[in-house]
């Protein structure tokens, strides 16, 4: 089945963001490779893929056509000053005629002009990222690139085998989460953290974002609302590729409420010609429309509608953006190897990447209560389909601008990782869920969760 990459009209500048420009030359010489990304990702762009095609030599025509008749008129107009300034005469009519024809002929070009531009740059503007040589083969299947704190995907189902002690029960009996309340006050797919629960919350925040600070990133407090407009050029638009709201909207307003972090931190350089690369890390609370199919995955906290998350965003050169995606990676890997869960790096198949990522990773860990495996982090490089629509660029060691390529990743989705702590670490002989090791100093000392201590 295709897919539908959402549009947005992006062809007029705002006070916001100016109009982006497209490398449609790239995107015309190398066509059998955009044709790929599209058959890869299966989406239906080929019918904009083949607009452009079409279109774009029609638009230099045009352009030629304009500027020569432009020219034309400059030049009679320029040659004939003497006539234009004498009195009336025929010889000035005329040539008031004809110059009043080349005017409507230069008017009449540039509407059919405007037009097909406004018509090619939304269609390059629908078009996906590239695609990374090292993406999956496989349009359809993930590859696993390691298994952290565990041998093979057998041995940790076998290890961990589908239990009533899920998240969801063993939270609430333990009062770590309130559900019921809730869905009274805010809806389904809504929550309470409470108790230990809450305090675990911020434990793993903290965690990640000092994780982050020692590894060079700097820190961000962003804002939650932004205009819509930046948003989808971050390439989250009001519906996915499989069609679900994705994103909030403010009624009667052009904002809306951010999904995570990237968007806001993305945007943190829109329109400026940056120095060098940087790192940031933000937390932030975040929010999706769509939570899923009503089933077990929104009867927890698996999937909501709002989450604390602490984020990772690069501002990377061009030539080191590659390396600077496996980094993401091993801080991703790193932070939840020393949590202790066990969990799959996977190399994401091209299905899965959206419309803005060359390339992902997703972290998944095994959640017994589910009896599968959920994705806890994921991590992309953006190359620079993020950046020409922000308008971000710097000055390359040629000393020539162009746009930097951006990553992100997540450090902390604070929820997932609640779920699998209960799930992988809740003991039933001692009816406790031990704390991972490095949350501890953050959790009061404390080594255990247990029912007495809520």
């Amino acid at each position: 089945m295709l897919r539908t990459f959402a549009r947005y009209n992006s062809f007029k500048s705002t006070a916001t963001l100016k109009k982006p420009v497209f490398d449609i030359k790239s995107i015309l010489g190398r066509e059998d490779e955009m044709r790929s990304s599209i058959r890869r990702r299966q989406t239906d762009n080929m019918a904009d893929l083949d607009l452009l095609i079409e279109n774009r030599p029609v638009e230099i025509s045009l352009q030629n056509e304009r500027n020569n008749l432009v020219h034309e008129r400059k030049t009679l107009s320029a040659n004939s000053l003497n006539i234009l300034k004498a009195k009336a005469s025929a010889e000035k009519d005329a040539l008031l005629k004809k110059l009043q024809v080349l005017k409507e002929a230069i008017a009449e070009t540039e509407v059919k002009l405007s037009d097909l531009a406004a018509k090619n740059h939304r269609a390059a503007e629908s078009l996906p990222n590239w695609i990374d040589p090292s993406a999956p083969k496989d349009p359809a299947i993930a590859e696993v690139h390691l298994f952290i704190n565990g041998v093979d995907q057998e041995e940790i189902e076998a290890l961990l085998p589908v239990n009533d002690f899920d998240h969801k029960t063993v939270g609430e009996r333990f009062k770590l989460v309130e559900l019921a309340k809730a869905a009274k006050i805010s809806g389904m797919s809504w929550y309470y953290l409470i108790n230990d629960g809450a305090l675990l919350e911020q434990a793993l925040v903290q965690y990640a974002l000092a994780r982050a600070r020692k590894a060079g990133y700097k820190m961000v407090i962003p804002p939650s609302i932004v205009r819509t407009e930046i948003a989808n050029a971050c390439g989250f638009k009001p519906r996915d590729q499989n069609g679900e709201k994705q994103v909030y909207r403010i009624e009667g307003e052009p904002l809306s409420l951010t999904g995570t972090a990237e968007i806001p931190l993305g945007a943190l350089h829109s329109l400026e010609i940056m120095k060098g690369p940087a790192k940031y890390v933000g937390v932030s609370r975040s929010y999706r429309a769509e939570a899923g199919a009503r089933g077990k995955d929104t009867a927890g906290l698996y999937r909501v509608h709002e989450f604390t998350k602490v984020e990772l965003f690069h501002f990377a050169n061009p030539e080191s953006s590659t390396k600077e995606l496996e980094d993401l990676r091993e801080l991703q890997t790193s932070i939840i190897t020393d949590l202790g869960i066990k969990a799959k790096m996977l190399n994401m198949p091209t299905t899965d990447l959206g419309a803005p990522a060359m390339k992902k990773y997703d972290c998944e860990a095994w959640m017994p209560g589910r009896g599968s495996w959920g994705e806890l982090t994921s991590c992309s490089n953006c190359g620079e389909y993020q950046s020409r629509r922000l308008g971000i660029r710097h000055y390359n060691s040629q000393g020539e601008l162009e746009y930097v390529h951006t990553l992100n990743g997540t450090a902390m989705a604070v929820p997932r990782v609640i779920v699998a702590i209960i799930e992988q670490f809740y003991n039933p002989a001692s009816d406790s869920i031990a704390i991972p090791t490095v949350l501890q100093p953050y959790m009061d000392g404390k080594e255990f969760i247990t029912v007495t201590s809520n």
